[in-house]
């Protein structure tokens, strides 16, 4: 009973306006979690506009930058086996030396790498085809910050990414994207995937189209079937995965980005969280890991270029691929849900989608939210840096704020 009435509280509070009874052409979900139960969703649209499919929370989405964090969970299941080290020259793993061309004598770790301090920056496509070398494309002066050096600067760069999951495959030997199921999304019994080689045909089949505001299929207009070729391909066309090698190109899978879940598996990474780490009865992440994944090691400093900048004003404090909400800092205007509290998670934005994984740790509770169809120059909620799609799905009905 102490459970319902709360996650009542929960949804009365954040999931304040009922939804109307017609349905819209983009997807909307919203779903508030405590540690201990789920709300009941909210929805809205077609995950499908071609065959009128409805959508649901448990239809998988590309979820965009929550991946991140999806993947920091990874990388501290490997660092509590001993097989990885935060601090650690990444060189080492590699097997060839990572250095920015303007610090060459400055290591890089994944510390750096996943607080978006490497001196990484996004210079260049970070969507790398098949056949090419990760070790190449970084090799080219627009991959890096030439006026700031490693752990000296925050600059917010997908290409760490790939960096990251080729660190993963060449110290256990594994593909990125079966290794993340090994060490995540199966044990948290989640029916996800990064960049659907991974998932079942019966995930596969419910899949949420990705459009943009004018309706065109940007991501995942597959009718339902398993795409020909779910990763970037090789520069001649070809999507021929046996030529995989560990820890050559770790973007293949889509680290930055790439994971398809659902709001309620989303859902369910929140309240791993909001347990310390503890899922049902079994420890998944030790709480000292849970603690280092969430707390902040970098915070914005009002713009005078020092220790870092905002991207687009909306990330004002971040961690090892996570960020916290509701700093005070003058010029970063960060605040989603209006309240002042220091939610923790991320945001997710591509492809037409925004979403988020929050939760709020002193209080309970989370979020996990996603809307489709968001232009990229869409409105801006009043005081804050997010749309008011994303304000909307995040604090009340998916529907409202378009």
């Amino acid at each position: 009973m102490r459970i319902a009435a709360r996650l009542l509280i929960v949804a009365g509070s954040l999931l304040a306006a009922p939804l109307a009874a017609e349905p819209m052409d983009f997807a909307a979900i919203r779903l508030a979690f405590t540690k201990d139960a789920l709300a009941a969703p909210t929805s809205r649209g077609l995950a499908d506009r071609r065959s009128g499919r409805r959508v649901t929370a448990d239809d998988p989405v590309r979820i965009a930058s929550i991946s991140k964090l999806v993947v920091a969970i990874g990388v501290l299941r490997l660092v509590e086996q001993g097989r990885l080290d935060l601090d650690a020259d990444v060189s080492i793993y590699l097997g060839w030396p990572l250095r920015n061309p303007a610090f060459p004598d400055h290591p890089i770790s994944l510390r750096l790498l996943l607080s978006h301090q490497a001196s990484l920056a996004d210079g260049i496509d970070y969507a790398l085809p098949l056949d090419m070398a990760l070790s190449e494309a970084l090799a080219e002066i627009a991959a890096w910050d030439a006026q700031h050096g490693p752990g000296t600067y925050f600059r917010y760069a997908n290409i760490n990414s790939p960096v990251v999951a080729s660190v993963m495959e060449r110290v256990t030997g594994e593909r990125f994207d079966r290794l993340m199921q090994r060490l995540v999304l199966r044990p948290l019994n989640l029916k996800a995937c990064f960049n659907w080689v991974s998932c079942d045909d019966s995930t596969i089949a419910r899949a949420v189209t990705l459009y943009d505001a004018a309706g065109k299929p940007l991501r995942d207009d597959d009718r339902g079937h398993r795409p020909a070729c779910p990763i970037v391909p090789a520069r001649d066309g070809g999507c021929d995965l046996t030529l995989w090698q560990a820890g050559r190109n770790g973007a293949i899978f889509s680290p930055q980005g790439g994971l398809r879940v659902s709001a309620r598996d989303l859902a369910r990474i929140g309240q791993m969280l909001l347990n310390g780490g503890r899922v049902g009865r079994q420890r998944f992440l030790k709480p000292a890991s849970v603690e280092l994944l969430l707390r902040p090691l970098w915070t914005y400093d009002g713009g005078n270029g020092v220790t870092g900048e905002t991207t687009a004003g909306s990330i004002c404090r971040y961690g090892l691929a996570s960020q916290t909400l509701a700093t005070p800092t003058a010029g970063c205007a960060d605040d989603l849900f209006g309240d002042g509290r220091p939610w923790v998670g991320h945001a997710g934005e591509a492809y037409g989608l925004r979403s988020g994984l929050w939760i709020d740790r002193e209080r309970d509770r989370g979020v996990a939210y996603f809307v489709t169809g968001v232009a990229d120059d869409a409105p801006l909620a009043p005081g804050t840096a997010f749309t008011t799609a994303e304000v909307a799905a995040a604090r009340a009905a998916p529907e409202e704020g378009r």
